[in-house]
């Protein structure tokens, strides 16, 4: 996430797996992706195409239960909180309050009206 994106932009994708590395082998060979150890102490790598950071992938957190593994969409927002509690106000639902992520910025995981799944972030700088 090397810039700073605009409210209502995708910014960021990530892959929760129960096999990182055999997700990382996959994809680099698929799609020619390169890694890098993430900013925390937590297993994460950071997907990069060319220069450009685009993701990332990490292990299935205990909190996700017996949910499969999956891809998910971040969309960048100037307020996580006030967003969340709009998505509320318009029908949504909160599936994970909002938090900080260190060193990146604090984000939540919100679900549509239908029952779509999505993140919202606000970065708390570019790194």
């Amino acid at each position: 996430m090397s810039d700073m994106p605009e409210h209502g932009r995708f910014c960021w994708n990530e892959l929760m797996t129960t096999d990182p590395a055999a997700a990382r082998a996959f994809y680099g060979t698929l799609f020619g992706w390169t890694y890098e150890d993430g900013m925390s102490d937590e297993p994460y790598s950071i997907l990069s195409v060319g220069k450009t950071e685009q993701g990332g992938i990490m292990p299935m957190p205990p909190e996700a239960g017996q949910m499969p593994p999956n891809w998910g969409a971040y969309v960048a927002v100037d307020d996580v909180d006030a967003s969340a509690r709009q998505a509320e106000e318009l029908g949504g639902k909160i599936l994970l309050e909002p938090r900080d992520i260190p060193h990146v910025g604090r984000f939540c995981v919100i679900s549509d009206p239908q029952g779509a799944v999505l993140s919202m972030i606000t970065l708390s700088h570019a790194h």
